[in-house]
């Protein structure tokens, strides 16, 4: 079914979504990649404040390439989830609501979609020049050390993406 859905997610929205759902995104999300996680969960370990809430969160699991003139953003393309499994239930548990890669998931990771009742959606890997149409702002807000891997605040517009894993 398609879905007009609007990031942050709150919990109470996530639960009228469904496995295969086919959605329309628009809102604000934000981008974060393996040294984003890895600084975050560490951070998160030590009881250290992290740089943006998780709360009701969409992270996207993308590390764009540069912008061309004229551009918002370059090729904001998904990059393999599982990448980011060792990080992801804590993320969950602290409140992050959806994630957006592409490719499978660890069992401990679908474990903790399900309890936390949150969203694995997918968005097709390959189309990263596409799906760059459908954000609108770009603001790198954190690690920006981490270049490509800092963290960006999008705001997007009709960013399609599925539903893959949802109780």
């Amino acid at each position: 079914m398609r879905k007009e859905i609007t990031f942050p997610l709150t919990k109470e929205e996530a639960k009228m979504l469904r496995a295969g759902d086919m959605c329309y995104a628009s809102g604000t999300l934000y981008t974060a990649r393996d040294a984003a996680h890895k600084r975050m969960y560490e951070s998160m370990e030590k009881g250290e404040d992290l740089p943006i809430s998780l709360e009701n969160t969409v992270l996207y699991y993308l590390g764009p390439s540069p912008a061309k003139p004229g551009q918002v953003i370059g090729s904001a393309g998904p990059t393999t989830s599982s990448r980011m499994d060792k990080y992801t239930p804590r993320l969950l548990a602290a409140g992050v609501t959806g994630v957006i890669g592409k490719g499978k998931r660890s069992s401990a990771v679908r474990e903790s979609l399900e309890k936390e009742g949150a969203v694995y959606f997918a968005a097709i890997g390959g189309a990263g020049a596409l799906l760059s149409k459908c954000i609108k702002e770009a603001e790198v807000v954190a690690y920006e050390d981490l270049g490509t891997e800092a963290i960006r605040k999008l705001r997007v517009e009709k960013l399609p993406v599925v539903i893959i894993m949802k109780k």
